[in-house]
């Protein structure tokens, strides 16, 4: 079965394997690299690992007794506080109101209230609208208006209260040691205080509550407002809390604690299966892939990290290849150095003309041996773009006629044939020469190592559509069957 390479050139792009390429990489040196690679990206071990606590776990518990203890401070400390400032707004609003109308009937110059003859008159039509408007839109529930005039006597009362501390307790005053009605001395008080003033009456037994009382006057001092309202439900609240709060607090706690597990279960897993696919690489497994089925920035990592697992197993083959390619493009210029200079020994010695001649090939080939090892060091240039391949117009033929001479002693000396098969006319082609003589050195080289017994190997050129086809046939025993995909390598385009 013969074999036959074949490279197709075109005028507008030309195609070649990568610079320092070779038409086959099934080398026993390739594989021996490619083996070697293998196993020293298999011995490598991992860091040994600790155990830690989770780092999410460690947090959310943290959130959660922060969250406890701030549940504790606004139930316990705070809550009384901040309820009894929202019943004074309450309160002050209330009280404000009854005096703004009271002050709106004075000056529209509405008696209100009168004594005669030690008897008091009231207008009762206007407190008792007054008295239905508390009731209907004020905001209290359960409170007590005492209104009283100059003399600090009651004109008029909105109890709406089981039990009021400012009418049904005394109080004993310190400039006359005497025991006074609470309802007197907080109206003395609200005269003698500008602006109002406020109050926590306190129960007179240990059954009671407090109540919260708030003082204004009329803009003429005519007149004395106070409005109470009883603290009980937030006392009552405060000690329900109280009671309650542990129990809660177990529970929140419990629940917290499995709804960190649950969350971290679900939070870091794909985190877990990232940290495995990258001990997983660190020991030479570059094929290693996460799952991505997840649309959030979880989702969006484990597609990064495919995509950074997929080029690193690219870069990775294209090392083996490189090592592979190198060794195979050296083996050629020095299997011909080799065959010139033992001709030069056995069978030129004398004959000066052929042994200059043949000197000249060795001499030309450890040139292109030179470059082969300079275009390594020049690998990084050429994949990232920055060194570009020099292409000029030249005749295909002519290169194929001058790469054949080459040959010429060594297959004399092995008793070998190479046949050049070139048109009788110009085959112009636009590409890099000396990549073009690399890749027609690699596939004579593949030819000679693989010979038939006939000892013939072909080099043939010819149009075609795209534009030129060069073809190396040799008589060898060819490709085993199935095996074809091994010897398949992609090409770059000049």
């Amino acid at each position: 079965t013969s074999r036959c390479c074949a490279v197709t050139w075109a005028n507008a792009a030309a195609t070649l394997p990568p610079c320092g390429a070779s038409a086959t990489s099934s080398d026993p040196d390739a594989a021996a690299v490619n083996g070697g690679c293998a196993v020293h990206a298999a011995n490598k071990q991992c860091p040994a690992r600790t155990w830690h606590p989770r780092a999410a776990d460690v947090l959310f518990v943290l959130i959660c007794l922060f969250l406890l203890v701030l549940f504790w401070i606004l139930s316990t400390q705070l809550l009384e506080p901040l309820y009894t400032r929202h019943i004074e707004r309450q309160l002050t609003t209330q009280a404000e109101n009854v005096v703004s109308q009271l002050d709106d009937a004075l000056a529209e110059g509405t008696i209100l209230s009168s004594w005669s003859f030690g008897r008091l008159y009231v207008n009762t039509g206007f407190f008792d609208k007054l008295a239905m408007d508390l009731y209907s839109k004020g905001a209290l529930s359960s409170f007590c208006v005492d209104i009283s005039d100059s003399t600090l006597r009651q004109i008029y009362k909105i109890e709406n209260q089981s039990y009021c501390n400012l009418h049904e307790t005394y109080l004993s005053d310190a400039s006359s040691n005497e025991v006074v009605n609470t309802a007197i001395a907080m109206r003395k008080k609200c005269r003698t205080s500008p602006g109002g003033f406020k109050q926590t009456l306190n129960p007179p037994r240990l059954s009671g509550s407090a109540q919260l009382l708030v003082g204004r006057t009329t803009a003429d001092g005519s007149y004395t407002v106070l409005v109470t309202t009883s603290l009980v439900h937030v006392a009552e609240a405060s000690n329900v809390l109280r009671t309650l709060l542990p129990l809660a607090a177990a529970l929140i706690f419990g629940f917290a604690m499995s709804a960190a597990w649950l969350f971290s279960e679900w939070f870091t897993k794909p985190l877990r299966q990232l940290s495995r696919a990258a001990r997983q690489m660190a020991k030479g497994n570059y094929a290693v892939q996460v799952e991505s089925r997840r649309s959030d920035e979880l989702g969006d990592l484990a597609q990064d990290f495919n995509h950074m697992a997929e080029e690193v197993q690219r870069a990775a083959q294209m090392q083996r290849d490189l090592l592979a390619n190198v060794s195979h493009d050296l083996r050629t210029p020095l299997t011909l150095i080799k065959g010139y200079a033992e001709t030069v020994r056995d069978l030129t010695g004398d004959d000066k003309a052929h042994r200059d001649e043949q000197m000249n090939i060795i001499v030309d080939e450890a040139d292109r041996l030179t470059a082969l090892v300079s275009s390594v060091m020049e690998l990084s240039k050429v994949t990232s773009g920055a060194d570009r391949c020099e292409r000029v117009n030249f005749d295909m033929g002519q290169l194929c006629d001058e790469v054949s001479e080459r040959y010429d002693a060594i297959c004399a000396q092995n008793g070998w044939q190479l046949k050049l098969e070139l048109p009788n006319e110009e085959l112009p082609v636009y590409a890099d020469p000396d990549m073009m003589q690399r890749a027609l050195h690699n596939l004579l080289g593949n030819a000679m190592h693989h010979i038939g017994p006939d000892g013939i190997f072909i080099l043939r050129a010819s149009r075609c559509t795209e534009g030129v086809r060069v073809e190396v046939e040799d008589h060898g025993p060819g490709i085993a069957a199935g095996r074809p995909a091994l010897y398949l390598r992609p090409l770059l385009p000049l």
